[in-house]
């Protein structure tokens, strides 16, 4: 085995050591040594997978399988345990390892106060982190959906790890089942893959499309080409996963886990899984030309809906989460154009910047004694310098701002929908400029709410201190990344050096030359995304520092829009209304009426029956001995008559 491959397996499988040895061990070894021990073995996988990724840089990545373990094997279906070595692949473990060992690093500063020990904590970070490594690292789809479903279990755990508190418990199983409605329809594709190509494995499947593309699927006695189909229900599995539009309620809820999870699941984990899921499947994606046009729609549709709701939210958290499942939006519409290059370089430069804008905020919230509210907050930032300081970098980096890591990558995206040039594209690329604007808008908002202003309690504000060293390095190193990565990477990802860099991991069709044409765009184009993103901190400036009366006037003059906007769209009330209570109705009636009413109640009829058939048994016991003399007599004259007769 090559060096690149023993580092790259050494990266993979070295969270799930430290993950099991806090989670079965913690309670013996205690709480300190449990932290240390997950903490070594994500800086050993972090230092493995840099290694990996270097020497396959330097060295060409290539396409390369390191065979784990004999997995599944029945009748004439095999799956190996195998790591996929690849440039998609490597970085994606890399990205993940880097930002999730600055989480864990973070995390011993911002748990300390809890009176619980802290070790099942640091464990089921450490098993998000594997089977997120999982996922990425698959060489085909039974792997990654045991890393799908890994993520989504340690979502769950993550999510409700307050478990004495209702609105936790209550958003991990929100995000669990949404999740699982999505995944009932990438397990259905995963299915049909199977009918169409025989075989999960990625090379199988991907060798076999040419031969397979007009293949019909009928459904209800309608047609469908099933490649179409298949990538349709892979792509619905996605957008669970990343909290595209309709299956995105359960993001913000997740808010009510620790920071660090926020950070770790909406910056380099869970919510990438789609996105990733769509750059691994570019071969087949390439060839459904239908369920791209609709890959957009949803993407751009989900961009701008999410920054119209972050930019009214009062919680500093949500807020960041909304413009999570909005930057995920621009990944899809760049998907849906076969820019999957741009999509996931936005994916690598959103994990910097939006890790270190959550970090931030915890460390806000963290100062704040656990206020999360930005209107109870304001006049922060001479308390807090350096906690200002990345925010702002952060901010820079989200609003699209040059030099920094986000206007590279999103500048990309919105290059190549221009470049496309179809309806949906230009309807993406419009409403992609407008979110521009809003990004920008939001993100100054929260910083003036928060750092700017009269303080809405000056104690508090008083009492506010900085974050210990601890967590305050995680921030730096994460502030690097957010100026850096954008103009470090972009010649391999999107630019001169990217088919050399990727090398057949991501796939484009003949006739897609979208990646090719991205400079040719015209001059205004390709500035305006970062004027909206200027326009828009020029307004936050106007309403929350020179006129700070204007956001409360424009939300009284404007109530219903407002309140539409405040309450996410009524989609939660949509979904209470069509889904949660004719459910509710359902199991109240197969409970009362069905299973009480019918299946207890006939045991419950059995007893009674027995009791009074008992009760008029009793009776015939008199305790008189002439009577049981007479009652034998009887019996005997009555046999005697009978013998007789017969």
């Amino acid at each position: 085995m090559q060096p690149d491959l023993n580092l790259f397996s050494a990266a993979v499988l070295t969270p799930l050591v430290g993950a099991t040895v806090a989670g079965l061990g913690g309670r013996l070894m205690g709480d300190t040594l449990a932290k240390a021990v997950t903490l070594l073995c994500m800086g050993i996988a972090t230092l493995c997978a840099i290694g990996a990724l270097l020497g396959g840089w330097l060295s060409s990545f290539g396409h390369s399988t390191v065979q784990l373990a004999q997995w599944v094997h029945a009748g004439g279906f095999d799956a190996t345990w195998t790591l996929r070595f690849d440039a998609l692949s490597v970085t994606m473990v890399a990205m993940v390892l880097v930002v999730s060992l600055l989480v864990h690093c973070y995390s011993l500063g911002y748990m300390s106060h809890e009176t619980m020990p802290t070790y099942r904590f640091f464990s089921y970070l450490s098993l998000f982190t594997f089977a997120m490594l999982m996922l990425v690292s698959s060489n085909d789809l039974i792997q990654l959906f045991f890393g799908w479903e890994g993520v989504g279990l340690a979502s769950y755990l993550l999510i409700g790890y307050w478990y004495d508190r209702r609105s936790a418990t209550a958003a991990a199983i929100k995000a669990f089942v949404v999740n699982r409605v999505a995944d009932l329809f990438f397990l259905v594709g995963i299915g049909l893959i199977y009918v169409l190509f025989h075989t999960v494995q990625y090379d199988a499947i991907f060798a076999q499309v040419p031969q397979v593309l007009n293949t019909p699927y009928t459904l209800f006695g309608i047609s469908f080409r099933m490649l179409e189909v298949i990538c349709l229900l892979l792509f619905i599995g996605a957008m669970g996963k990343s909290a595209q539009l309709f299956l995105h309620t359960w993001l913000p809820d997740a808010m009510e886990g620790p920071t660090p999870v926020s950070a770790l699941i909406h910056a380099a984990t869970m919510v990438t899984a789609g996105v990733f899921l769509m750059a691994r499947m570019s071969p087949l994606l390439e060839f459904a030309p239908a369920t791209r046009n609709f890959i957009i729609l949803i993407g751009a549709t989900t961009c701008f809906f999410a920054a119209t709701v972050g930019m009214v939210q009062p919680d500093i958290k949500r807020t960041i989460a909304y413009s999570t499942c909005s930057q995920l939006g621009y990944m899809f519409a760049a998907v849906g154009v076969g820019a999957y290059q741009a999509s996931v370089f936005h994916l690598t430069t959103h994990a910097f910047f939006k890790a270190l804008l959550f970090l931030g905020a915890g460390s806000v919230i963290h100062a704040m004694h656990d206020e999360q509210n930005m209107f109870k907050m304001g006049g922060l930032w001479k308390k807090l310098p350096l906690t200002y300081t990345v925010m702002w970098i952060g901010s820079l980096a989200l609003a699209g701002v040059f030099p920094f890591a986000g206007y590279w990558s999103k500048d990309a995206i919105l290059n190549a929908l221009w470049v496309s040039g179809s309806s949906a594209s230009m309807y993406a690329w419009s409403l992609g400029t407008i979110t521009a604007f809003i990004t920008a808008f939001y993100s100054w908002r929260l910083i003036f709410l928060v750092f700017h202003g009269q303080a809405a309690d000056a104690h508090a504000r008083d009492a506010a201190h900085e974050s210990p060293a601890v967590m305050s390095v995680p921030l730096v190193l994460l502030a690097f990344g957010a100026v850096v990565a954008g103009i470090l990477l972009a010649p391999f990802y999107i630019g001169t050096h990217q088919f050399a860099f990727w090398e057949g991991a991501i796939f484009n069709a003949p006739d897609n030359t979208i990646m090719e044409n991205l400079e040719h765009v015209p001059g205004l184009i390709a500035i305006l995304p970062s004027l909206a993103g200027l326009a828009g901190i020029a307004l936050a400036v106007l309403c929350y520092v020179l006129s700070p009366a204007l956001p409360a006037n424009m939300a009284r003059a404007c109530g219903p829009l407002y309140r539409f906007l405040l309450n996410k769209w009524y989609f939660d009330e949509l979904y209470d209304a069509i889904f949660v209570r004719p459910y509710a109705a359902i199991a109240r009636v197969l409970w009362k009426d069905g299973e009480e009413g019918v299946v207890e109640a006939v045991p419950h009829d059995m007893v009674q029956a027995a009791r009074t058939s008992a009760a008029q048994a009793v009776k015939l016991q008199t305790g008189s001995i002439a009577i049981y003399a007479f009652t034998v007599l009887a019996g005997l004259v009555v046999l005697l008559t009978v013998a007789l007769c017969g």
